[in-house]
């Protein structure tokens, strides 16, 4: 029997919907592959969040996972999963939501499903909240695959204590990642990275560390969308300022804005004047009707699938070329494993070059087999999670 591909819509291995018997909101957990009997994927917390949402993150994260196979790595991609919990992240009650719904799929994460933060969460919550839960940790399904669990953990708990300019490594790991990725496409192109301008919509973990590594590769950061709204300079803003002055969400407080400095609507990121378009923020944020208002030759999805399909046509037929999800921010999840493995310790710039060099040589790949087909970049990855899946099963099974 033919296995079905993990690039379109298909029954998932487990899906479960949780009600909070205290506030009544619901959760929802999918695993959409097991690849050595573990699965792979971070949860989120935001108001809306729902099972198709959810269903649809942990197929993009079967396909992360198998983008970066290597035969020759420690690290082994694992299957697919996703967690999400519909509630704001700023509700008063929702650490006692999270708490609940990690109790509740307990025996996923400690068997199944290895996981840790996503929108709306921060690592240090998702490991309070999984103590508080009984859990080891939240990556604990992974021990059993581990050569030396001591040595592993030991290891993966030394990157986590590293800071890089007041910045942890973990939140940087993703950025760097994305940013290689608008560097390889630039580079691909014939276009200088210095004064290429970029928008970024969202400034958490990943819209932050994005607009860093793009800021000291000589791009500008000309906006940054929070949930206060755009701040804009055509000039550039200066990230750093606005990093130092962000809260846990990602909220930049105005008063590190300088004299020149615009604030704009919160759309107003759509329209800027800028060549690369990063979405860093929630799912859905681009769509059939607001694409129209994107003059960038690239948008880059750091956010997971923050371009809907019909608006990723539009952009196409206007030329406008998506950098998909699946490729783009895979860094984040990837970095976990190959420091927990054994590919790179601690060091941060033994990690940095590491994702450059993993994430260059997958955006050539993708960009290579895109062009001369005339096809998306999106369709091109999953040409190549469609060869690599086959191999990883006949290495390891379907489900084993």
């Amino acid at each position: 029997m033919t296995s079905p591909s993990p690039t379109t819509p298909h029954a998932p291995l487990v899906s479960v919907t949780w009600t909070d018997h205290v506030t009544g909101r619901q959760g929802h957990l999918v695993i959409d592959r097991l690849v050595r009997g573990v699965a792979s994927g971070g949860l989120r917390m935001r108001a809306g969040c729902t099972l198709d949402e959810v269903a649809g993150l942990a197929r993009g994260m079967t396909m992360k996972e198998a983008l970066h196979y290597d035969p020759s790595a420690r690290y082994v991609p694992l299957g697919g999963a996703k967690g999400g919990i519909d509630c704001d992240p700023r509700d008063p009650e929702a650490y006692g939501v999270l708490v609940r719904y990690l109790r509740a799929v307990r025996p996923y994460v400690e068997r199944f499903w290895t996981t840790g933060e996503d929108l709306g969460l921060t690592q240090d919550l998702v490991d309070r909240a999984a103590a508080e839960a009984g859990l080891v940790s939240s990556v604990q399904a992974v021990y059993p695959l581990l050569d030396d669990e001591a040595e592993a953990r030991r290891r993966l708990a030394d990157a986590f204590a590293v800071e890089v300019d007041g910045i942890g490594l973990d939140e940087l790991a993703g950025g760097c990642g994305v940013a290689e990725s608008v560097l390889a496409a630039l580079d691909r192109a014939g276009v200088p990275h210095a004064g290429t301008r970029v928008a970024v919509q969202g400034f958490g973990t990943m819209g932050g560390a994005t607009a860093r590594f793009l800021a000291r590769a000589g791009l500008r950061v000309v906006a940054v969308a929070d949930v206060k709204g755009t701040m804009a300079h055509p000039e550039g803003l200066d990230v750093e300022a606005l990093l130092a002055a962000r809260d846990a969400f990602g909220t930049v407080d105005r008063a590190a804005l300088r004299p020149g400095d615009a604030e704009l609507a919160g759309d107003a990121w759509l329209s800027a004047d800028a060549d690369v378009l990063v979405p860093a923020a929630v799912s859905y944020a681009i769509d059939a009707d607001n694409q129209g208002r994107i003059t960038a030759r690239w948008v880059v999805e750091a956010a997971n699938m923050p371009v809907l399909p019909e608006a990723e046509e539009l952009l196409a037929a206007r030329g406008i070329a998506v950098l998909p999800d699946v490729v783009v921010n895979s860094a984040t999840n990837a970095w976990w494993w190959w420091t927990l493995f054994g590919d790179i310790g601690a060091d941060p710039d033994e990690a940095f070059a590491h994702i450059r060099r993993s994430m260059r040589a997958l955006v050539e790949q993708v960009l290579a087999r895109a062009e001369p087909d005339g096809t998306t970049a999106r369709a091109a990855a999953h040409r190549l999670v469609a060869d690599r899946l086959p191999e990883i099963a006949e290495r390891f099974g379907w489900y084993a």
